[in-house]
């Protein structure tokens, strides 16, 4: 791909959930936020990528992926034993992690914060390691120090590249994201609801006819906007070859997951209405301002929220595209309500398989795929 070329993938969903409590605050409420002077449900974008990065687990190779945590000494010990060679293999960990940057508190603690780590750089360390004693010494070289701190940065798998990594003790080790998701809102006024609720004391004597405990919970329903963006010239730089798979991977997570906030309680567990996935080669464009104006719904509520949803974000998609940047270079739709952004519908997997192979061909041939 040339230097110079810019490609964005954008992705717009329209999904609705039932009465549930995706994502809560630190009082249990549903999220909410003002927009367009109305109040409105709001999903994190955070408690949306955790729930993306569930399934990677299962999508992506495990070498790709990568852990948040602060056992990251563990993480890289764990690789140094399977090379074997090295008797101390947890005071090795915690060398080499220092060379590289890091600020270890103990084997046990870790660091100081979460860190993101893939599992190719948990590799990578070991295998300096085993390989350079002067890595794993208490005081190593500045020659060491730069080897240790190259193989932190180098492979950053697909989930680091996407999500990008900020390390506090050390901007140096930063890896700026490639995606971007907004918080979800829905496309109409929510109000909050509440459900009184008891539960029987199964052990209780049968003349007794109190509850064993009673409480309350928040929840509302709606019809959500969701959107997310790539820089796929960017994550070109980190992945190369394996950028179109990690595409595909971002795009399958993005409109199959759900975040698990009291799933147990509400089964929320819905799928997209419909999607709008579009390839630019000038700027992302989030189509939000579609719902600035709270959706209403069908007269007599014939038509509820989503096909009132679909014909303002057709619209506004419309007035985009004609009045500023243009049409995308390509247009994908899933769902009948907002075929007349593409001209036709495909199914997820034609999606999917369709977004790979164009992919493929524009980062071959520098972005002009004619």
């Amino acid at each position: 791909m040339k230097t110079n070329e810019r490609l964005y993938l954008d992705v717009h969903v329209l999904q609705t959930v039932p009465p549930s409590c995706v994502n809560r605050d630190d009082t249990g409420s549903p999220k909410s936020a003002v927009y367009g002077g109305a109040n409105r449900a709001r999903v994190s974008s955070q408690s949306w990528k955790r729930a993306m990065r569930v399934i990677f687990e299962e999508i992506i190779p495990q070498d790709s992926l990568g852990k948040r945590t602060k056992r990251i000494v563990s993480m890289v010990e764990k690789e140094i034993k399977k090379l074997g060679g090295i008797e101390k293999t947890e005071e090795a960990a915690i060398n080499i992690l220092t060379a590289a940057g890091l600020k270890i508190k103990s084997a046990e603690k870790g660091a100081d914060a979460l860190f993101f780590m893939s599992v190719a750089q948990a590799k990578a360390l070991a295998e300096l390691a085993t390989e350079d004693p002067d890595a794993i010494k208490s005081t190593p070289s500045t020659e060491a120090k730069k080897k240790a701190k190259q193989a932190l940065k180098e492979s950053p798998g697909i989930e680091i590249a996407l999500f990008g990594r900020m390390v506090a003790d050390d901007p140096s080790l930063n890896t700026d994201a490639c995606a971007q998701v907004a918080h979800s809102i829905s496309t109409h006024k929510v109000n909050r609801e509440y459900d009184y609720f008891t539960a029987v004391d199964d052990l209780s004597p049968e003349d007794n006819a109190g509850a064993g405990h009673i409480g309350t919970v928040e929840f509302n329903s709606a019809t959500l906007y969701r959107y997310a963006t790539i820089a796929v010239h960017e994550l070109h730089r980190y992945l190369e070859e394996e950028t179109a798979e990690a595409v595909k991977a971002f795009l399958n997570a993005f409109v199959c997951s759900m975040p698990t906030g009291k799933q147990n309680t509400f089964a929320n567990r819905t799928l997209p209405d419909a999607v709008f996935v579009t390839l630019r080669n000038d700027q992302p464009i989030n189509l939000v301002g579609a719902f600035e104006r709270p959706v209403q719904s069908g007269k007599n509520n014939d038509e509820g929220y989503v096909e009132a949803s679909a014909k303002a974000l057709v619209k506004h998609a419309n007035d985009v595209h004609k009045n500023w940047l243009g049409s995308p270079v390509l247009s994908l739709v899933i769902g009948e309500s907002l075929k007349e952004l593409a001209g036709e519908t495909k199914p997820l997997k034609d999606v999917l398989d369709t977004l790979k192979e164009e992919l493929q061909e524009r980062l071959r041939t520098g972005g002009d795929n004619q």
